[in-house]
């Protein structure tokens, strides 16, 4: 590791991080009038527009969510909605396209599946000061450890019968007709969809992000090379499914999956190796009670797919490998000053670490 960057990260725990760091709650001043005038613009019917509770969210490590009220007037009657404003921040653990998340929102607002309805698009950041996309704002919970108990403090009966949901809505999100709604054009690649493509992707992210070689990175990218599976079906994957990415009503019913930022068109496996990942899988499993192999059943009898093992294996160190990616993001954002939270080399390497304890020798 260069010395610079543990002096350099040394210097934010000794000086304070709150002055250092970018603080994650701070206000823009600008923000509210810039978005009444990008509201303005793209109502023209629209009289007496006006925004109001404008807050920044905790909620959100890789997007900025601004939740607010827009009131306005049309046709002689008063309307009222309840917004919220997804837009870049300055420095993320993730850098993605306002365009794609926009599109994915658009065409599953054609479908069943439960996913926010978007409106506008504000894709080059030039009326917003950065890509954004303004959203219809849902009220659910968000609990990532909702199966385990979490904060919402569910029955065991129903805990289960929402563990068999989630699986279920996977599989709807798998099922989705992405040719039909056009999505096909959005993901357009020379390449076919699995996971060769998939790791050509984040190996060039990887090269963006990191600040030193990362030979434990390279080793298994080499080992994913050589043993991808070829996709038996190809279908829309969500990318980063979890309880934390689902809102939740009071009583623990699925209202919506959020967060649809990495979705693209690939390997079904791959969301069940985020799932299954040892990183997640305290999160989507009920110890005793909902076991890997109890969703694994749910989700081939559901969707008629075999879940092979060895190709979960592969989907499994994939993940993972995405997973230090993303912190290794959040490390360069951290040293650049431009995070709201510190990512350390701590951090990526308990992800390397557990990389190579998943890829078997060969």
């Amino acid at each position: 590791m260069s010395p610079l960057i543990p002096a350099v990260l040394g210097l934010f725990y000794a000086r304070g991080l709150a002055r250092i760091i970018r603080p994650a709650m701070a206000a823009d001043e600008e923000l509210l009038p810039t978005l009444a005038r990008f509201l303005s613009a793209n109502m023209p019917l629209a009289e007496r527009l006006e925004v109001t509770g404008l807050h920044r969210a905790t909620q959100g490590v890789s997007r900025e969510n601004w939740p607010f009220e827009l009131s306005w007037t049309e046709g002689g009657r008063r309307h009222e909605r309840s917004l919220l404003l997804r837009r870049d921040p300055v420095g993320s653990v993730l850098e993605t396209d306002r365009r794609v998340e926009f599109q994915v929102l658009k065409a599953l607002g054609k479908t069943g599946v439960l996913a926010p309805r978007v409106l506008l698009l504000d894709e080059s950041g030039e009326s917003l000061g950065r890509p954004a996309i303004v959203m219809e704002r849902l009220n659910g919970v968000c609990d990532y450890f909702v199966l385990t108990g979490g904060t919402m403090g569910l029955a065991e009966t129903r805990r289960r019968e929402l563990a068999v949901e989630l699986c279920d809505t996977l599989a709807d999100i798998h099922d989705v007709d992405w040719r039909g709604l056009g999505l096909d054009a959005v993901f357009h690649s020379e390449e076919p969809p699995g996971a060769s493509r998939e790791l050509q992707w984040w190996q060039r992210y990887l090269a963006r992000q990191e600040l030193e070689p990362q030979p434990e990175m390279a080793e298994v990218a080499c080992w994913l090379r050589r043993n991808a599976p070829e996709p038996q079906r190809v279908v829309l994957v969500h990318g980063d499914y979890k309880p934390g990415n689902v809102l939740l009503t009071e009583a623990g019913k699925i209202e919506a999956v959020v967060d649809w930022e990495i979705a693209h068109i690939g390997d079904p496996m791959e969301d069940l190796g985020w799932v299954t990942n040892p990183y997640r899988i305290r999160e989507h499993t009920i110890p005793g009670v909902w076991e890997v192999e109890d969703m694994m059943g749910h989700y081939a009898a559901r969707t008629g797919l075999s879940v092979d093992p060895d190709e979960l294996r592969y989907w499994q160190v994939f993940t993972n490998f995405k997973l230090a990616a993303i912190v290794l993001t959040g490390i360069r954002s951290t040293c650049e000053q431009r995070a709201d939270r510190v990512f350390s080399y701590r951090m990526v390497r308990g992800f390397l670490r557990r990389l190579l304890q998943l890829v078997p020798e060969s």
